[in-house]
């Protein structure tokens, strides 16, 4: 339901107490205390039979008996009290409620019985259900504290929404005692309805919440968390803790990939790819935001350390190492620039050590030698308390250098009372300032990775590095085979099969049933072989001796196979023996050996892996998890946050390896997984990668019968809607492709809008416009096509180069009832029809949608878009806030037509 009444949750004018009591230290008693005393300006209604008043205020029996219908409900009696409740203020027309009271879902299935009852009385009335079984909701800037919170928090804009009620009781402690403020203060406990998704989707419209807090424990629906996660960061920080990092559900895992896939590694991957930024620690949480906040902008990982202690810069430079950054380099123009204004036993490299009696104008003229520098991307100032030098003239030096700068820096003053006042003068400067060196170091860390994420969420990736073809239908025909004959495994030979269907580069291999045949086919190949037993019984096949490699002869050929397989059934007598798989030796000398593989977590679905591959995989542990659908940009990403990339960009005598063709073979398999649902764990081990490409050597696919989710449905990230794309024609005899928008196609948006003329910029944004930005056209391009849907006009030019005529998108409510429309067609085709056509495919989509009413704004001065409206079927009303501005809105209940 998302965001759907959850105003009433969270701006009630009107608040019902349900289960109220005066027993010292019950849960009922507790938050009447809470809600009677932090402020709320509406009326607060005990309902209790057996007391006639609570904190002073009139009690009532029933909630029928309530003088006025509550808009929010807080319930806080026995379990099996609460569906019956629900049900009556539902009836009675309250809209949201908080059931604090436990003994539901988290009790088996009794409790999940019971929950259900609470939710079917719910939904008649659309009434939303915050819990059960958590500490409540808090709204400091509204006076709500509808929990057993044992403190107030202080007003602020930051949005915490956690699972654990322990953990909002501890945080707002923490925050209260450091004078940090919140906007809301959430416990979803049970999540039987209200979720991370529906508040992602409230807090990121919420203009009194400035930056958004999580503590998840696990998500519920992963597509929904994902849509409002994207949608959320893209407009403010969201910042991440998840317990259970050493979740080891994946034990049991049969491939390589499955065993190496871990739960916790797919929530990292979900989180970095929806843009947010995960922390470990809660004392991170807020650092992370005040960082982020500050607006610190960087480009890259290198850092310069300033001290006046060589060994506190020794520490902090250990920090920064352990956490992945990088130490930045000195020029010698710089070198110069410090030589000059540092005593001559300053320490020449990186950290700056500018000696123990560092004055502030020390402070001043070593920044200023520094700011405006490109070879590190930000700046940490640290000071040491000392008796020849005033610390807090030191600090009032650095914020005089800095005025009128914009250079990243942050700042860490240690000591207790001494650097108080040098700390409250950072904050009144908005300087980001920490206690300590390494809280400094973790905090430009969250920067570098906080852009990393924005960029994945906002990048425009370039088009994939080549076209490839795949055959969709002659890799199901293998895995219909495998499913008729009841196999959840592929044999090796199939699963090869399957990969060259989909273009991906597969040694040769040949199928034999005797050792007679297997030296056959060896003599058919002509060079050295490998042979290896064929059983989809047997997944790992050199840990029983089933793989055999560098066999020259077809007569060794023979010889081994009839060894092998008197091994294979001595160690494996249940195993079903089809024969043996004869393949060349591949022939690359010093090849990377890489794994690139799929597992099906049950929540995000299919999770592709990439990393250092062999029959060591296990052991070495060097992988990277990313969600499809991927991109080259993305893809890159994902190999880049290995160890074995540094590998794959060459050293000493060895050249790079095809990285673009390695980063091909992941999108292929991302495009696999895409397209049939049934695979639910994949293989290639090892994927042989050199300068001149890579080679498949070993595969291994498992089908799932039936497929658990149809198509991409299971995809946790909706992949580009490739069914959407047709081929539209003008009256004039001008034809189009029609098809959704790409993240690639931010280059024909900025030359359309070099085409447009500024009265047309102006009726379309209502307001002029020089130039498209790039952080506009990436979020123009790059969007959730689960909730937005923009479709292009292109035609191919005379160069192979697509040219964009005409854009139309729609941006969904998360309700999905209402969805906004814009549409922007080129000034030279004004007038030729193709706004009325993209206009009716964008409607007939929303109507496919499910979505109720499409609507928009219009300048009244656009006559031409005011008629097209008119002709489509849309209803007009003129904006009472907005002079000159007029409202448009059609219904899809029918079809539209001309009027």
């Amino acid at each position: 339901m998302t965001v759907r009444n959850l105003d009433s949750l969270l701006k009630p004018t009107s608040i019902a107490l349900v289960g109220a009591s005066r027993q010292p230290k019950s849960i009922g008693a507790v938050v009447a205390r809470n809600l009677f005393n932090a402020g709320f300006d509406g009326p607060v209604m005990p309902v209790n039979p057996h007391e006639r008043s609570i904190e002073g205020v009139l009690c009532y029996p029933t909630v029928e008996s309530l003088p006025i219908t509550p808009d929010l409900a807080v319930i806080c009696t026995p379990p099996d009290t609460v569906p019956d409740l629900v049900r009556r203020l539902g009836e009675r027309g309250t809209k949201a409620a908080i059931i604090i009271t436990a003994g539901f879902g988290e009790l088996g299935p009794e409790g999940k019985a019971l929950q259900q009852r609470v939710l079917d009385a719910a939904r008649p009335h659309l009434m939303r259900i915050a819990g059960p079984n958590c500490l409540g909701v808090m709204v400091p800037g509204r006076g709500i504290n509808a929990s057993f919170a044992h403190v107030n928090p202080i007003r602020g804009d930051i949005a915490l929404i956690a699972q654990s009620g322990a953990v909002v009781t501890s945080i707002a402690d923490w925050a209260t005692s450091r004078n940090v403020g919140f906007s809301h203060l959430i416990s979803l406990g049970g999540m039987a309805d209200v979720d991370f998704g529906d508040l992602l989707d409230y807090m990121a419209a919420d203009h009194n919440t400035r930056a958004i807090c999580l503590y998840v424990e696990a998500i519920t629906h992963a597509r929904k968390f994902m849509s409002a996660a994207r949608a959320a960061a893209r407009q403010k920080p969201v910042i991440v803790i998840r317990s259970g990092r050493t979740d080891e559900a994946a034990k049991a895992a049969s491939s390589h990939t499955g065993a190496l896939a871990g739960h916790d590694d797919v929530y990292d991957a979900a989180f970095r790819r929806a843009g947010m930024l995960r922390v470990v620690e809660l004392d991170e949480l807020f650092d992370a935001v005040e960082t982020l906040a500050m607006g610190v902008q960087i480009t890259g990982d290198r850092l310069a350390i300033v001290t006046n202690g060589g060994g506190i810069g020794v520490m902090a430079t250990d920090t920064l190492i352990e956490e992945g950054g990088c130490l930045a380099g000195i020029d010698e123009a710089v070198m110069a620039k410090l030589d000059a204004v540092l005593p001559p036993t300053w320490s020449r490299g990186n950290p700056i050590d500018i000696i123990g009696d560092a004055s502030g104008k020390r402070y001043a003229d070593t920044l200023s030698a520094l700011v405006g520098d490109r070879n590190h991307d930000a700046v940490l100032v640290i000071n040491c308390p000392v008796a020849v030098a005033d610390g807090a003239e030191s600090a009032r030096a650095v914020i005089e250098s800095l005025k009128g700068r914009k250079h990243p820096v942050l700042t860490s003053w240690l000591g207790d009372s001494s650097a108080q006042e040098a700390r409250h003068l950072f904050a009144s400067s908005r300087i980001p300032t920490y206690e300590t060196p390494s809280k400094a170091v973790r905090a430009f860390m969250h920067l570098v990775r906080y852009r990393k994420n924005q960029e994945l969420l906002m990048e425009t990736p370039a088009s994939t590095p080549e076209q490839f073809q795949v055959d969709e239908k002659a890799a199901r025909a293998v895995i219909d085979a495998a499913i008729a004959d009841g196999r959840g495994w592929l044999s090796e030979f199939e699963a090869k099969h399957v990969l060259e269907a989909y273009g991906i580069p597969v040694v040769e291999t040949l199928k034999a049933g005797t050792p007679d045949e297997a030296a056959e086919a060896a003599r058919r190949i002509g060079k050295p072989v490998a042979l290896k037993i064929l059983s989809v019984d047997i997944i790992h096949k050199s840990d029983i001796g089933g793989v055999q490699l560098h066999i020259k002869t077809p007569e060794e050929v023979r010889a081994k196979a009839v060894a092998m397989l008197e091994r294979v059934r001595a160690l494996r007598p249940d195993a079903v023996i089809e024969g043996f798989t004869v393949q060349a030796m591949a022939s690359k000398p010093g090849a990377h050996e890489l794994i690139v593989g799929v597992a099906d977590d049950p929540l995000f679905g299919p999770v592709l892996l990439f990393g250092q591959g062999g029959t060591s995989v296990e052991v070495v542990q060097d992988k990277a998890l990313g969600l499809p659908p991927l991109n080259t940009n993305l893809a890159r990403e994902m190999m880049s946050r290995t160890r074995v990339w540094k590998l794959l960009q060459g050293y000493r005598d060895r050249p790079p390896a095809a990285n673009d063709q390695v980063a091909l073979t992941l999108i292929k398999v991302s495009q696999l997984v895409t397209d049939i649902a049934e695979i639910v764990e994949l293989d290639i081990n090892p994927l042989l990668a050199d300068d001149t490409g890579v080679l498949a050597l070993d595969a291994r696919i498992k089908v799932a019968v039936p497929a658990l989710v149809p198509g991409s449905r299971r995809l946790a990230i909706r992949p580009y809607p490739k069914k959407l794309e047709k081929r539209v024609k003008l009256n004039d005899g001008r034809e189009f492709l029609l098809r959704p928008i790409r993240p690639e196609d931010e280059p024909i948006i900025h030359r359309m809008f070099e085409r447009m003329t500024p009265e047309d910029i102006r009726l379309r944004f209502f307001a002029p416009m020089k130039r498209l930005s790039h952080q506009m056209a990436a979020k123009l391009t790059q969007i959730d096509y689960d909730r937005e849907m923009a479709l292009v006009a292109v035609a191919q030019m005379a160069d192979g180069q697509d040219e964009l005529y005409g854009i139309v998108r729609i941006a969904a409510d998360p309700d999905n009832q209402k969805a906004e429309y814009a549409v922007m067609v080129r000034s030279d085709m004004k007038g030729k029809g193709l706004g009325y056509v993209l206009m009716t495919q964008i409607i007939e989509y929303a109507r496919s949608r499910g979505i109720g009413e499409v609507f928009g704004e219009v300048l009244r001065e656009n006559t031409t878009m005011l008629a097209m409206c008119h002709e489509l079927g849309f209803t007009r009303r003129e904006n009472r806030d907005e002079p000159g501005v007029v409202e448009v809105r059609i219904s899809l209940a029918e079809p539209a037509g001309k009027t």
